[in-house]
């Protein structure tokens, strides 16, 4: 007899790329949010935010592709960014304010919390994993 549904019963969903990487994103966000509730900011905020500030300013379009998030995704985390008056836009370039660069002057502290659990739960084998990931991934 033959299966009606070949690929379904050939697949397996818990090797899936994916799927993998899906879970571990919601359990870094689920321990960075945990930091960083008391501060209102999201993690793709406060990463948008860090970009901003290193860099100086930076272009919107420059900002996604650095991050690699869509352009639509950046929009919507600048307004946010811009009704809290943390970044301002000075001619092309989005720059931190004074207000963005004091908040995130407050934030980091609990930011570096966040970062000593997650490299507890990683150890060295797994954040060394991680930046070859990255890496391969971003070549």
């Amino acid at each position: 007899m033959t299966e009606k549904y070949p690929n379904i019963k050939s697949s397996n969903p818990i090797e899936c790329v994916s799927g993998k990487i899906m879970r571990c994103s919601r359990i870094v966000s689920t321990i960075f949010r945990k930091h960083l509730k008391p501060f209102g900011i999201t993690n793709s905020q406060l990463t948008i935010l860090f970009m901003i500030t290193k860099t100086g300013g930076i272009k919107q379009q420059e900002l996604a592709d650095r991050l690699y998030m869509d352009k639509s995704t950046v929009n919507r985390n600048l307004k946010r960014l811009y009704d809290k008056e943390y970044i301002h836009k000075v001619e092309t370039q989005v720059q931190t304010t004074q207000t963005g660069k004091a908040t995130l002057e407050t934030i980091i502290p609990e930011w570096d919390k966040a970062m000593k659990e997650m490299k507890s739960l990683l150890k060295k084998e797994g954040l060394e994993s991680l930046n070859t990931l990255t890496q391969q991934l971003t070549k």
